[in-house]
């Protein structure tokens, strides 16, 4: 296959395909394990110094908040990250836990750009490679479906692709210019969900995002669930399991543990606690006073709700939630 130019970014590393698939093989349970855990024991089995991590949905939606304030807490180090997320990559990067990022849009939409990510990369503590939406998750898929490489149009002509470490290629059928997106395997993936049972069969309703490309790329994968449910629900609809238990090393209850992100359905994000961490995150002394008292004044996810307003304030977001 005939090979054109290149972007510009840095690989920073690739997982090979056969590595993982040999991985899954080997390490991970095939029987209906329990796998139930608190977000302690999950990060401190299962998430080590210098791993490639990845976290699921876009945005605050579904952002696996009460496990990234958990690494942060045990200050493991020497990251890279890849993601569509904003208000967990912001937490990890600030706190210096970083090295490189793949990253697509980083950004609070209305409440504007992530100061966090510009003060990174500007002094150089952390590189970043660009991708678009869609091209970050099909690295996944490849991934997921064990090929080194996804042919898309995505990107090409673009400065995104300059910008990126893809590669456009030539069909060796047709001789269309192509663009070739590497695999992306991680070490440890962290995806919020709706509900899921001890073993780990996982459900979220509405949007699924990349959840199922990302659980089949993840060499560890762990699980926080809004609701625990008997496996006996789980097998009364078992179309809707978007990940299956073979894929989970670890279960964690954690009840809005998106927050100051959004649940689909369940709870809306708090916008007053997203409005004051960007106040104080404009400089890093306000940003290391919110890690402080927000992370590390923190002893665990049920602190942090009860620190936030517990029932009166999760009520209040639960109503925002019907209204849209």
């Amino acid at each position: 296959m005939a090979e054109l130019p290149a972007g510009k970014g840095e690989l920073f590393r690739m997982i090979p395909v056969d590595e993982l698939r040999d991985f899954v093989r080997a390490e991970k349970q095939k029987g209906l394990v329990p796998k139930l855990m608190d977000e302690r024991e999950a990060i401190a089995r299962f998430v080590k110094s210098g791993m490639y991590i990845g976290v699921e949905l876009y945005g605050s939606v579904r952002c696996p908040m009460s496990l990234v304030r958990e690494i942060v807490r045990q200050r493991i180090g020497g990251l890279d990250l890849a993601g569509q997320g904003v208000l967990e990559n912001d937490l990890l990067i600030g706190a210096g836990l970083v090295k490189n990022l793949d990253i697509t849009y980083h950004g609070y939409e209305v409440f504007g750009v992530s100061p966090v990510l510009r003060r990174a990369c500007e002094s150089g503590k952390v590189k970043t490679v660009e991708w678009s939406n869609a091209a970050l998750a099909w690295r996944f898929k490849a991934a997921a479906m064990g090929l080194p490489y996804l042919p898309v149009r995505s990107m090409l002509g673009t400065d995104t692709f300059n910008f990126s470490a893809a590669k456009a290629v030539e069909c060796p059928f047709t001789g269309q210019k192509l663009c070739a997106l590497p695999a992306l395997a991680l070490d440890v993936g962290l995806i919020h969900v709706h509900r899921a049972d001890e073993f780990g069969n996982a459900q979220v309703d509405g949007i699924s995002g990349f959840a199922a490309e990302m659980a089949r790329a993840s060499k560890r994968l762990i699980i926080s669930a809004e609701e625990i449910v008997p496996h006996e629900e789980v097998q009364k609809f078992p179309e809707r399991t978007l990940i299956p238990y073979y894929l989970v090393d670890a279960v964690v209850h954690a009840p809005y543990g998106s927050l100051p992100g959004e649940m689909p359905y369940v709870y809306w994000r708090d916008e007053e606690h997203v409005k004051a961490y960007m106040k104080a995150a404009e400089s890093e002394e306000g940003f290391q006073a919110y890690l402080q008292e927000w992370v590390y004044g923190v002893r665990d996810h049920w602190h942090f709700l009860e620190k936030a307003g517990g029932e009166k304030r999760l009520s209040e977001l639960r109503r925002l939630a019907t209204r849209r």
